[in-house]
């Protein structure tokens, strides 16, 4: 898959797009589509990768800041306290759609145990 052909590569990076509800220089936020939860959101890195494979030393800013986001948009979206989950899906055996990876957070609600 090239970069033209990935949903997220393709989603309006214009920082007025009422779609992008966070936005820096390594990543944007957008809320889910199919939301699994009251507060469901994709922190998604604005460069493209297939998948985690093609992490190295160079994408640790870029990987550290998702989880920096993530808290950032727990307090906003009022789940910070009540607890919210990250989950990050690897492959076709994990679940992972689309090629480029993303982190969702849920929150709003007591989520299911996935141990």
């Amino acid at each position: 898959m090239t970069t033209g052909e990935c949903i997220f590569c393709n989603i309006p990076q214009d920082p007025n797009d009422k779609q992008v509800v966070y936005r820096d220089d390594r990543v944007f936020v957008i809320r889910d589509i199919n939301p699994q939860a009251p507060v469901h959101l994709l922190i998604i890195p604005l460069m493209h990768m297939a998948s985690l494979a093609y992490v190295g030393p160079g994408q640790v800013p870029m990987m550290g800041q998702i989880f920096v986001v993530a808290e950032e948009m727990a307090r906003r979206e009022g789940v910070t306290i009540s607890g919210y989950r990250l989950v990050m899906n690897q492959g076709p055996d994990s679940g992972q759609v689309i090629e480029h990876p993303h982190v969702h957070l849920l929150g709003g609600k007591t989520l299911p145990d996935i141990a």
